[in-house]
């Protein structure tokens, strides 16, 4: 793309922080690929914190707001806009796109507004309890038809975009996530110092993500505490969260303890995974589980709920994995056992290579910078 008449120079990235969860992986894995064209990098913080912080290229300003919550960094977000005035303002997750689209407003600044939605909408509403977690959709539903572009991460949150929150589908843009990269498989070669990955004694079933209600690890923990009846295998589950207490509760209650590891938040997740015999997904809903693709590019079986939404995208309707229904311990254990019994190697396959291109940072970037630079594209 020839860029050497572009107007657009400043580009800021709006996050709560950066925290260890997919949506900041996401935006760390854009931020260094902007870098390295010739635009100006901000990185807008609510609180700068998080330990994906010293992977921002050197070059990147960062502005750190030094909010206690979200909603504190809304004077300093305006303060931003109305002193810096960049050319193009992105912004993800929810909570942090509805307090941009206010920020603008109030502001009255021109800056190209982009919002990225790594969920669903609709499923948000209808899955968490909490009175503030509900309130979020029906915020979007007011505020995102504000916003220039809405980027949505696969085609059912497009859907859900357009059919719950009533985004004009023109302004509805669907970009993947920018997940694979050389770094990508750098760091799944490094050693692992677990001795359940060293002996390779026993199958290992891998999950990822935050220990969340959304992400459904207690039917994980039910259907290995199943697959232990007939395998000798080990779980492992990598990430922190607010169910931590009611998981180990569940594991010690179904009497699988001692064959589950749940380590936390761990800076290097991809050296686990490729080691893995194979790895599970089970959550509630999704936006696109950016963890799936990861899993599929380093060769290891996955298996998925068939959950709304991105699952049945990425695996191709079952094509690349099993797909199972939402919360069926059963269905998830039989999927565990004919995998470790059968596997399925990915390695080679050529096809599903092909299919993950679309999952590069490069193409992904591309796509970014298409829509930073549309008005000009089209004078």
């Amino acid at each position: 793309m020839d860029k050497a008449n572009k107007k657009v120079e400043t580009i800021a990235f709006y996050l709560p922080s950066l925290e260890g969860g997919g949506a900041e992986r996401v935006v760390v894995n854009l931020i260094s690929k902007f870098a390295e064209n010739d635009f100006v990098i901000h990185l807008l913080l609510a609180s700068a914190k998080g330990p994906y912080i010293r992977e921002i290229p050197s070059k990147v300003r960062i502005f750190n707001f030094k909010a206690s919550h979200l909603l504190f960094s809304l004077p300093k977000l305006i303060q931003y806009l109305k002193a810096e005035k960049p050319d193009v303002l992105i912004s993800s997750l929810s909570h942090a796109n509805i307090v941009a689209i206010v920020a603008k407003n109030i502001s009255k600044d021109d800056a190209k507004l982009i919002i990225r939605e790594d969920n669903t909408p609709s499923q948000e509403r209808k899955n968490n309890h909490s009175l503030k977690v509900k309130l979020i959709p029906l915020l979007v539903k007011n505020y995102y038809p504000m916003a220039d572009f809405v980027v949505a991460v696969s085609e059912g949150v497009k859907d859900d975009l357009v059919n719950f929150v009533k985004v004009p589908s023109e302004k509805v843009k669907v970009i993947y996530n920018p997940v694979i990269s050389p770094e990508l498989f750098e760091k799944a070669r490094e050693p692992v110092d677990h001795p359940w990955f060293i002996s390779k004694e026993h199958p290992v079933i891998l999950g990822v993500g935050r220990l969340t209600k959304q992400k459904d690890f207690p039917t994980l923990l039910k259907a290995f505490a199943l697959v232990r009846k007939e395998v000798d295998a080990r779980l492992v589950i990598l990430g922190e969260g607010k169910e931590r207490q009611n998981l180990e509760k569940l594991a010690k209650e179904l009497g699988i303890s001692e064959y589950v590891w749940m380590p936390g938040f761990v800076d290097n997740p991809y050296k686990y995974m490729s080691k893995a015999s194979v790895f599970v997904l089970s959550s509630i809903y999704e936006g696109l589980p950016t963890v799936l693709i990861e899993a599929l590019a380093l060769g290891v079986p996955v298996i998925s709920t068939d959950c709304p939404s991105g699952p049945r995208e990425v695996l191709e309707d079952g094509k690349y994995g099993k797909l199972v229904p939402v919360s069926d311990v059963e269905a998830l254990k039989n999927a565990i056992i004919e995998t470790l019994s059968s596997g399925n190697d990915l390695k080679d396959n050529c096809s599903l290579k092909e299919h993950l291109q679309r999952f590069t940072i490069d193409k992904v970037a591309n796509e970014y910078i298409e829509i930073c630079l549309k008005d000009e594209q089209n004078e």
